[in-house]
This record gives C-alpha cells, sequence and structure tokens, in this order.
C-alpha cells in the first residue's frame, strides 16, 4: 500500500527535525535549518536550507517538498513564499510545555507515526512527573531570573518560565512569560531584575555564548543575590530555547541540577 503521508519535508527550525528522528521518521525529511544540532547526525545527513527568520527557497523549491514545518510569527515570510510557490506549509505556534507535548503528537499523526508519537510524548510526560517530584522534596525554591538576550534585555518565554517552576524555581517576571512575542519581553533597562532580587540567573543567548561577569558588572546588579554568590549560569539555547524535545528532557534536567544544587546548599 503506497504511504499516504508526506514524504519530502522540509524542516524550517530544528523541532520537527528532533521529533522526526526520535519517531524512526528521518527518511521523510529532506531539508533542515542551519541552526540544527540536534540530533548530532541530522547535520550530517541533510542539507541545510533555512536560517530562522530568512530560508534559500530556491533551494527549497529544488528539493520538491511536499510540505514545510516551521514555527511562529517569526517564519511568516518564509510561509508565504513557499505557499505561493505551490509548497504546503505548517507553522506551529505553541508557548508551553502542554504545546510541546501536543507538537510531538500532532507531528506524528501528520506522518502516519501516531504510535511512536504517543509513546514519545507519554515518555516527556514521565520525565517531566519525575523532575517534578523531585523538585517537590527540596528544601527551599529559588527566585530565578531567565534572560533569553542582553541588548536589549529580553526575559525567558513561557515554556522556560513553566520549566523553571517544574525544576523547583520560581520564575522572577511570570507576567512577561505570558507574551508571546519576544519584543513583548523587553526591559527598558535592569533595575527591575534587582528589585525582584533573583537567588538565579540563567542565560541563554540565542547565538552567542552567556557572558555571567558582563551580567555581574551592570550597574546595581552588584547587589542581587545570585551575583553577590556567583549564582549564574549558561543553558545552552539548542537545549532551552526550541520549543521541542530537548526543552522538556536536557533543558529540564539542566536547569533542575542548578535549583537543586543552590537549594541544598548550606
Amino acid at each position: 500500500m503506497p504511504d499516504a503521508y508526506p514524504q519530502r519535508i522540509v524542516c524550517l527550525t530544528e523541532e520537527p527535525t528532533e521529533v522526526l528522528y526520535a519517531l524512526g521518521e528521518e527518511r521523510r525529511i529532506v531539508g533542515i535549518s542551519g541552526f540544527t544540532v540536534r540530533p548530532p547526525r541530522a547535520r550530517k545527513e541533510k542539507p541545510k536550507v533555512s536560517a530562522f527568520t530568512s530560508a534559500k527557497v530556491g533551494e527549497i523549491l529544488k528539493l520538491e517538498p511536499d510540505l514545510a514545518i516551521g514555527f511562529s510569527d517569526m517564519q511568516a515570510d518564509i510561509a508565504r513564499e513557499l505557499i505561493k510557490s505551490g509548497v504546503e506549509v505548517w507553522i506551529s505556534n505553541h508557548r508551553s510545555v502542554d504545546g510541546i507535548l501536543s507538537y510531538i503528537r500532532r507531528l506524528g499523526a501528520m506522518v502516519g507515526a501516531n504510535e511512536q508519537a504517543e509513546a514519545y510524548a507519554r515518555r516527556a510526560e514521565r520525565h517531566i512527573a519525575q523532575v517534578r517530584a523531585q523538585a517537590a522534596q527540596l528544601p527551599r525554591r529559588p527566585k530565578v531570573y531567565f534572560e533569553e538576550w542582553d541588548e536589549p534585555i529580553i526575559s525567558g518565554i513561557r515554556w522556560v518560565a513553566e520549566i523553571i517552576g517544574l525544576a523547583g524555581g520560581e520564575d522572577c517576571f511570570p507576567e512577561l512569560a505570558r507574551e508571546p512575542l519576544a519584543k513583548q519581553r523587553i526591559m527598558a533597562d535592569g533595575d527591575e531584575v534587582v528589585r525582584r532580587a533573583p537567588d538565579i540567573i540563567l542565560g541563554s543567548w540565542c547565538g552567542k555564548r552567556f557572558r555571567p561577569e558582563k551580567v555581574a558588572a551592570r550597574p546595581g546588579w552588584d547587589t542581587i543575590p545570585a551575583v553577590r554568590h556567583g549564582d549564574l549560569y549558561e543553558i545552552k539555547s539548542p537545549m532551552i530555547l526550541q520549543p521541542g524535545p530537548a526543552a522538556v528532557f536536557d533543558g529540564l534536567d539542566a536547569i533542575h541540577r542548578i535549583i537543586a544544587e543552590w537549594a541544598r546548599r548550606e
């Protein structure tokens, strides 16, 4: 019986690539994002045809895709060009941990891998529950400030704030985390971070290395508990800034380890 599902998929971001490989459906992928690092073998096996806000549309069309998968309004222009060229496009727009789990299931259904996707999503749910249970045993919960970018200062998105909570912390800017767009999470200055006095500062500057010493040197930040005690840590962006499996597995684990070490410190 012929395979009725998409045969030639271009992944414009990393999370569909990671999910399709995890489901054993990587044969369907014909092109990936140049930012893809998960799984590592994808970079060796698949041509890189897009960035995040730009793409080699001509190169994508040469691959004759029957589906392109991307994420968020930031890829609207790429999607528009592909649609005008006759390519079917799915742009997901999830921003939460539940959204990540739903994404795994929906993507699995789109390629006829419902059972594999359900098993994978349930595995993620068990992992989340395990970490949440471990976090509940910690003697105290730190206030955590997550910085997505430094110039201008941008705080963490919703799934990051939720992961901090699951890992045993309290996000310092829950009201900003609810805002879906990065421009809505820009802070005029760092004074509000100083006022909220985080115990831990996590940084993931997409595309460049987090610089704790640069953060600590900001005017007035020397009074912040995290700065006073040297609790500034980098979370690698592929591990946390993609709304896919990496965030609920490796990203969650990395943040929980930092929080647990802080919580158990004398």
